[in-house]
């Protein structure tokens, strides 16, 4: 396990201190790719015969790069991310699940304080309580993206990780499958974080997050532990907001005391008032000022070192909630409309004309874009949600 960890921390400190080596790759062919590959592999400690597993590598797949550079034609809105993951018969087997793993899953959180409705919420939406866990082979996958030079780096790390899980002897290269990007067994770690996080739970000696629930349990409530999950608190509820509300105070950078949220009339949903607890929350607009609003809270933050998207994280909050009884939320809008690629693109470009910086025009909503709409929304006297919406591109047309 020492070797392990030397390898994990050369490979660390070479991707965040050494210049990309990626115009040096750019010029090799794909075979000459591999065999340096190779050599430094070997370098770092990686077996010969774990090394065998590269001859069985071929060309890049072109699926796998169409999937890493593709855009959808439209943006999905939340309404609709939230019910292809959300539904009663998906909400039904994991209360079923729920009860026939109980005792495994009350042993994982007295260890690691993770609560078993959340932790079959993420089992959920990872892979579908273990049915879909993608059918790449990971080495192929990752090698394809590490040969690509968009994101060489980070992925010929995590490649090299790859290889030391293999020799290891965790699982076999050929058993080693998963998305197209590399993510791995019913959790979809990455390889670094199977190699930070990853935990035999039922003591065989390797760490099987494609099989073992043990293991699958014990890893993915490991990481939340270690990610800062609080295992006596919620991840967060729908509120209202009062009519006057600042939206400029929306968004996971802003972050205030129960009392402050309450003070700002803040209130439950159900238009009690917020319960009385030493917590800090931010006020989430997934569907922009006009669709629910919710307070979330730390373990909220927990869920997004996991996938680093609001939506991810309501997702899991809201089916864990489900899961435990809970109500579908109230108030999601009633015909909630897609912006296009074309349509964010134009709200870029428009937003850049008017000074108001939004980054390059790529037809993706980020933070730029985010806080140059919040900019706009406060000269034109629009609520500052921060959301790219249709109004918001009709003002900016007119």
């Amino acid at each position: 396990m020492k070797t392990a960890l030397k390898l994990f921390l050369s490979l660390f400190l070479a991707f965040v201190a050494i210049p990309s080596i990626v115009a040096q790759d750019a010029q090799l062919s794909f075979d000459d790719w591999v065999a340096e590959l190779r050599a430094e592999a070997a370098a770092l400690g990686i077996s010969e015969q774990t090394l065998l597993a590269l001859d069985d590598l071929e060309a890049p797949l072109e699926r796998v790069l169409e999937l890493d550079n593709s855009q959808p034609e439209f943006v999905q809105t939340f309404t609709r991310y939230l019910n292809l993951r959300v539904t009663n018969a998906q909400v039904s087997r994991g209360q079923n699940l729920l009860q026939q793993h109980a005792l495994l899953l009350e042993e994982v959180r007295q260890r690691y304080g993770v609560q078993p409705h959340y932790l079959a919420a993420f089992w959920a939406i990872e892979s579908n309580f273990g049915r879909a866990t993608g059918g790449f082979s990971v080495l192929q996958a990752l090698a394809t993206l590490a040969y690509d030079p968009r994101r060489a780096d980070f992925f010929r790390n995590e490649l090299l990780t790859a290889l030391q899980i293999i020799d290891d002897g965790h699982i076999a290269a050929q058993a080693m499958s998963g998305s197209w990007a590399g993510a791995m067994g019913q959790l979809q770690f990455m390889p670094s974080i199977f190699f930070l996080h990853g935990i035999d739970g039922d003591g065989d000696g390797r760490i099987d997050i494609w099989n073992s629930l043990p293991d699958i349990f014990h890893s993915a409530a490991n990481f939340l532990s270690k990610s800062g999950w609080q295992g006596d608190e919620r991840w967060g509820r729908e509120v209202l907001l009062p009519n006057n509300f600042d939206y400029s105070l929306s968004g996971t950078r802003s972050r205030k005391s129960l009392q402050e949220w309450s003070d700002l009339g803040v209130r439950h949903v159900s238009g009690s008032p917020l319960p009385i607890a030493d917590m800090q929350g931010s006020v989430i607009l997934p569907a922009g000022a006009n669709g629910p609003a919710f307070l979330a809270y730390g373990n909220f933050r927990a869920t997004m070192t996991y996938n680093p998207s609001t939506f991810y994280a309501l997702t899991v909050g809201h089916l864990a909630d489900r899961f435990s009884g809970g109500s579908e939320i109230v108030n999601m809008p009633e015909n909630e409309q897609a912006m296009s690629l074309a349509d964010v693109k134009e709200l870029q470009e428009a937003l850049n004309s008017r000074g108001f910086d939004s980054g390059e025009p790529d037809g993706r909503v980020g933070r730029m874009t985010r806080a140059a709409i919040r900019a706009y929304q406060e000269q034109a006297e629009l609520p500052m949600d921060g959301y790219a919406s249709h109004q918001v591109l009709d003002t900016l047309r007119n």
